[in-house]
């Protein structure tokens, strides 16, 4: 039988992450956060003066990178790099490198190696529409751009890390525009998405409603 996977999309902000950790965590599954992919591979690009117009060089550096995940810290060429992947300059970089068709196919393998039993929530732009297109449950979570640009800035300021609402809220939106806009594997909705608007609800009662959405679906394929 497959590894099971619960993909949980949406743009930035919206608290995918959030919740998918918390989501793993209640069902003892390994999690993925995609995006670390991306932000790692702007980094790298960043450090070494890459262009982030150079698509080979990125897909070259992705298919490279000396990175390894341990509990909350990521690691980079022996370097604990879990702050400075949130440093908004990484993010937008990240938002263009993850334009390129070469950088997405050099992540691919990477990502999908994430599955492993028991089982993987998996959160991102693309997990259910793309890289787990067979997931048993893909949720797309959606949050007004107000909201997510004080999520942001919040998660920010509690990382020790200078912000600006009104610039993370034009970073944002530009961000959006690139995601959705993309050519390959832009940021939508899968087909057989659950969507679930979350602007208004705390991370509890999201947390909730996607673990009672899996158990349901799980009570459902056994009966």
């Amino acid at each position: 039988m497959s590894v099971p996977v619960i993909a949980i999309d949406g743009p930035s902000a919206s608290g995918k992450g959030t919740v998918a950790k918390r989501v793993a965590q209640a069902l003892g599954f390994h999690y993925l956060e995609s995006g670390a992919l991306y932000r790692l591979v702007a980094l790298a690009s960043l450090r070494t003066g890459l262009a982030p117009d150079d698509a080979a060089g990125l897909a070259r550096l992705a298919e490279t990178l000396d990175v390894r995940f341990s509990g909350d810290s990521v690691v980079l060429d022996g370097e604990d790099v879990s702050l400075a992947l949130y440093d908004e300059r990484c993010g937008e970089r990240a938002s263009r490198v993850a334009q390129h068709p070469a950088v997405r196919s050099a992540l691919l393998a990477r990502q999908r190696g994430f599955r492993r039993p028991p089982g993987l929530v998996a959160d991102g732009r693309d997990m259910g529409s793309v890289v787990f297109p067979d997931a048993a449950l893909k949720v797309f979570l959606t949050a007004s751009a107000d909201e997510r640009a004080r999520r942001r800035y919040n998660q920010l300021k509690q990382k020790g890390i200078h912000a600006n609402l009104r610039a993370l809220s034009r970073d944002l939106a530009a961000r959006d525009a690139r995601d959705t806009a993309r050519a390959v594997a832009p940021l939508k909705r899968a087909a057989d998405a659950r969507a679930l608007e979350c602007s208004s609800l705390p991370v509890d009662a999201v947390v909730e409603t996607v673990l009672n959405w899996w158990r349901a679906g799980q009570r459902g394929a056994s009966g």
